[in-house]
């Protein structure tokens, strides 16, 4: 991470779909690209994903925080979090790939820890299992597994 580094959040906005189609199509084009299918195929999937990824967020947390990850005025992700009575829930944190790696995430996540401890309240999230990546950043930030099935691992951060 630079020590330049100016990370900010800013409310999403309708015009920000676009951004959040990129965002999300830059953690599954990996994934999608192995099935065969043409670059205008994988991106009509990808768009399509992305959207009900979206909605099935607004009906689950329609009450949650949804905010856009900015590098200078640059967007670079996407960090949803619903509080609600007695716990902090991380809905979705996900930036473009070429922004991983660098810290940004777990400023963020620590920002949200803090947060959490002022109001004496859990951070809560569910992983996918396959993002060893993701989850090894959750447990070095003092995450433990609660739960899990064949899909996602649960965890919380209690407060300190």
């Amino acid at each position: 991470m630079t020590q330049t580094m100016e990370i900010s959040l800013r409310p999403y906005r309708p015009e920000d779909q676009e951004i959040l189609s990129a965002i999300y199509a830059s953690t599954r084009r990996e994934e999608v690209a192995a099935w065969g299918w043409n670059a205008a195929q994988q991106d009509a999937f990808l768009r399509m994903q992305c959207a009900a990824q979206q909605g099935g967020y607004e009906a689950a947390y329609p009450n949650a925080d949804h905010q856009i990850i900015c590098l200078g005025i640059l967007p670079v992700g996407r960090i949803l979090v619903e509080r609600g009575p007695g716990r902090l829930q991380l809905v979705d944190i996900a930036l473009l790939a070429e922004h991983r790696g660098q810290g940004i995430g777990a400023m963020l996540l620590r920002r949200l820890a803090q947060e959490a401890d002022r109001s004496g309240v859990p951070v809560q999230l569910q992983v996918h299992q396959a993002n060893v990546r993701a989850r090894q950043l959750y447990e070095r930030l003092g995450f433990v597994a609660t739960g899990e099935d064949q899909v996602y691992c649960q965890m919380e951060r209690k407060p300190i």
